[in-house]
């Protein structure tokens, strides 16, 4: 049995399930407005280059034409401006992709086995089934670990995707840690996605907010409203 259910007032079920829809409404718009707004911006950009005018677009064939266009204009600035962000935005982005990934992962998993149709089914140790908070934990606490001792950039973003990884598979069972209970698919599990999708959004919030500084910075230099201490390396430098 991998959950136990348990009584849950209405009245305490609504009230999560509108914060848990909340906190993902709030997760994915962050997340959209950047993703978004830069497609919409590259569209405009891709139309005025080839000299068409920002109006309807007309038929089928060009909507997938442009489309086109767009997805690998987007594509190619993701790739440039992951390479010339700083070393902090680039580990928090692998921080950020690792959680998301982790945490999808192993929810499509355990959703899989409680559904019969994932063949590897849960794991047990001596007869005891081994929570992924256990692999999670361990997970972090060395990857962790590993990127303070070597102090290596290139290593410690490489590490950044599996320590992620590991606090989305601790975070994913939030509800049972605080619990002390096996509440994985009961109403007080919901916390689990609630604290899981609130990570997400600080993260990303995170990343925003770093990225509005680092032009921010770059443009008050360049109109002189703020001096440029030579000792001090700029955000938007920083590689």
């Amino acid at each position: 049995m991998i959950g136990r259910l348990r009584p849950f007032p209405r009245r305490s079920a609504r009230r999560a399930d509108r914060l848990t829809l909340g906190l993902a409404g709030l997760a994915l718009a962050t997340a959209g407005t950047v993703v978004g707004g830069e497609v919409v911006r590259l569209a405009r950009a891709r139309r005025r280059g080839s000299g068409e005018r920002a109006g309807p677009i007309d038929g089928a064939e060009q909507a997938l034409e442009l489309a086109g266009e767009v997805a690998q204009d987007t594509v190619t600035v993701a790739i440039e401006g992951y390479e010339s962000a700083p070393r902090h935005e680039r580990v928090l982005f692998n921080i950020l992709s690792g959680f998301l990934g982790g945490f999808a992962l192993i929810r499509t998993s355990t959703y899989g086995i409680r559904r019969g149709w994932n063949p590897f089914g849960s794991v047990h140790v001596g007869g005891r089934h081994v929570h992924h908070f256990v692999p999670g934990i361990l997970l972090s606490f060395v990857t962790g670990a590993a990127a303070l001792v070597a102090r290596d950039d290139r290593l410690e973003r490489r590490l950044a995707v599996p320590f992620g990884v590991g606090i989305g598979l601790t975070f994913d069972e939030a509800a049972l840690l605080l619990e002390l209970d096996d509440v994985y698919w009961s109403r007080e599990g919901v916390l689990s996605i609630q604290l899981s999708l609130g990570a997400s959004l600080l993260l990303s919030a995170t990343i925003i907010a770093l990225r509005m500084l680092r032009r921010g910075e770059r443009r008050s230099i360049e109109r002189g409203a703020i001096p440029a201490d030579p000792s001090v390396e700029p955000l938007w430098r920083a590689a």
